[in-house]
């Protein structure tokens, strides 16, 4: 069974436990200096976000696997080689959003014109490309936020992935279906056949009627990893999955903010074994772009 492989292709000051604490201001100046004393040991200079998704692309290349990158706008906007790379390759280019910022911090106007800036810097950077996936930062959608799903349909996109079936502190939305879906507006936990996006949320596995979040991100770093393999293993039982991973947190030189303990565990823990870890993963499990799953599903059509 194909599942869904896609990249979040954020920088290392995108984590929302991050973002507040670094402000934008100094990201160029942390950035530069933090590069320039690594080009002085290594004598090579490349942008952090580079140095992080370059190897993800090699491993991808040398297993012969695509992915959907999920990219920031900022991103694009100051890295085109890298964005014209993936393409290269082959990789499907999704929507990350812009700036990075939730849904819940933006009213429908902003998203307007955050779509429209990263549909013209993207006519920019790669020309003839057409997006049609989105993934809201933080996995900022849920009820507050439903009102999104129909901006996306004015914009053209297709599919989304941006429900994260269980809540959390800081994300996530209770009784939403685990398979892919066209989700309601009004209660995006809820099925409407007539809906315009097909919605692929975040997978979990489902325990005692607990529900597990083995989908990627901080969930893979720190389950216990024959954890993680058996229960995607119990998930393609019934349906594909979906794992997520950023490029920074595949790369142990990700520079580190001294943040408070609980967010400094959520978003550095295990950092070293990632990259290990989503090789194991591509070596056990058959992967795509998520359009290409969604398509196989019958999910997307025309």
């Amino acid at each position: 069974m194909l599942n869904a492989l896609t990249i979040d292709l954020e920088d290392w000051y995108h984590p929302e436990l991050v973002r507040h604490r670094l402000p934008t201001s100094r990201r160029k100046d942390s950035e530069t200096l933090t590069d320039r004393k690594r080009g002085e040991t290594s004598g090579e200079w490349k942008p952090q976000i580079e140095r992080c998704t370059l190897p993800l692309l090699d491993l991808l290349r040398e297993r012969g696997i695509k992915a959907t990158f999920f990219v920031v706008g900022e991103i694009a906007q100051h890295h085109p080689r890298l964005i014209a790379a993936i393409v290269a390759e082959g990789h499907e280019l999704a929507c990350h959003g812009m700036s990075h910022r939730p849904l819940w911090q933006m009213t429908p106007d902003e998203l307007r014109s955050e779509l429209q800036e990263f549909a013209v810097t993207m006519s920019t950077v790669v020309p003839g490309v057409k997006v049609t996936g989105f993934r809201a930062p933080t996995f900022s959608l849920d009820n507050r936020t439903g009102w999104a799903l129909g901006i996306l349909s004015e914009f053209g996109y297709r599919y989304d992935s941006s429900v994260f079936p269980v809540r959390t502190p800081v994300y996530g939305i209770t009784n939403c279906p685990l398979a892919p879906y066209r989700p309601s507006s009004e209660d995006v936990s809820t099925i409407d056949e007539r809906g315009t996006l097909v919605e692929f949320p975040m997978s979990v596995w489902t325990l005692a009627g607990l529900r597990v979040p083995v989908c990627g991100g901080f969930y893979l770093r720190a389950l216990p990893f024959r954890f993680v393999k058996f229960s995607l293993r119990q998930i393609n039982q019934s349906r594909p999955f979906t794992i997520y991973v950023h490029p920074w947190e595949t790369c142990p030189e990700t520079p580190r903010l001294a943040l408070p303990l609980p967010s400094r565990f959520v978003t550095y823990y295990n950092i070293g074994t990632m990259m290990h870890r989503l090789v194991e993963l591509l070596d056990a499990f058959s992967f795509a772009p998520m359009r290409t799953v969604l398509e196989e599903m019958g999910q997307l059509t025309g």
